[in-house]
């Protein structure tokens, strides 16, 4: 989509190019909907080495070559799919206007699919680490892979004694990893510990080698190995164009979406982890789904003689 002065007009723009976003761009064009799809090249799938958690792919799938699919699967029904970013967006006489990379763009509805950003420790070569498998970031996702591993959890004690508790049901050992005592209570203790979890006080820092961490810990403590770190300190929501479109969000961010995936805001949709608390692929998928499939009824029922549309 060439850099435009005119206003070019979509029956549907969708900001995201993760497997929600592309998703529903195929199941538009598929409705023979003008459909555009941009994305900022920042998908959480990037991240992915390896999943083995999508349906349809036995023996994995790595992220970039799953997005690879998903895009081109799109463009081959007709979908637009840029590289670029929606910086603001708004809403004008029944339809949104987006301020983006190629002009400004129209659309009757708009999607929402922009996703989440894992918070993660101050770890040297994190990206190479999570490359490698050696940091993890969905328990829900790879636990499986995990079986057998000494595992570390690095987070907030609301968080992190949950999600030691669900990956000790599959590695050898589990440990909190914690830089103080104070930074875990004593009633967060008997639960970790009750769960058969360890608790690691005072840990340095964690070095990064082929096939795990090496623990630091402070005061001349031995060093202890650990094969995979699980990072459980939340995420940041990307709903910021939600926000300045009117949606209504939760207190953590996500947005708040009806049974089609439709916000607060008539005509704009949120699908997949920016709607979300379980951040799947599959979840994804069906997110798409079901917006795209409302959506064209929606603009089919708008399209009826005296018909008044929002």
């Amino acid at each position: 989509m060439p850099r435009s002065s005119s206003s070019q007009v979509f029956d549907v723009a969708i900001v995201g190019g993760g497997p929600a976003g592309l998703t529903a761009a195929t199941y538009l064009a598929r409705f023979l909907r003008s459909v555009v799809s941009f994305d900022a090249g920042d998908a959480r799938a990037k991240l992915i080495p390896k999943s083995h958690n999508c349906p349809g792919f036995p023996h994995g799938i790595n992220g970039e070559e799953l997005l690879g699919r998903l895009r081109a699967q799109a463009r081959l029904y007709g979908a637009s799919v840029v590289d670029g970013c929606v910086s603001h967006a708004e809403k004008r006489e029944g339809l949104f206007v987006l301020t983006t990379t190629y002009g400004t763009v129209q659309a009757s509805r708009m999607i929402l699919a922009t996703g989440i950003v894992d918070k993660a420790p101050p770890i040297e070569g994190l990206q190479q680490a999570i490359a490698a498998g050696i940091v993890r970031l969905c328990p829900i996702c790879d636990a499986y892979e995990a079986k057998g591993s000494r595992i570390g959890v690095v987070g907030p004690e609301h968080l992190a004694v949950r999600e030691a508790l669900f990956l000790k049901e599959y590695g050898s050992r589990v440990a909190l990893l914690a830089n103080y005592p104070d930074d875990v209570s004593e009633a967060a203790r008997d639960v970790a510990l009750a769960g058969g979890v360890e608790i690691w006080d005072a840990v340095d820092d964690l070095i990064p080698h082929e096939t795990g961490f090496d623990v630091v810990m402070a005061e001349g403590a031995p060093m202890r190995n650990i094969d995979v770190v699980y990072p459980s300190m939340g995420c940041d929501v990307r709903s910021e164009l939600a926000v300045a479109l009117g949606a209504v969000c939760d207190e953590e961010g996500y947005v708040m979406v009806n049974r089609h995936l439709e916000t607060s805001t008539p005509g704009l949709y949120a699908i997949g982890d920016v709607a979300e608390g379980l951040n799947q692929i599959t979840v994804a998928f069906g997110h798409a789904a079901t917006a795209a499939t409302h959506i064209h009824n929606d603009l089919r029922h708008c399209a009826k003689p005296a018909t008044k549309c929002r």
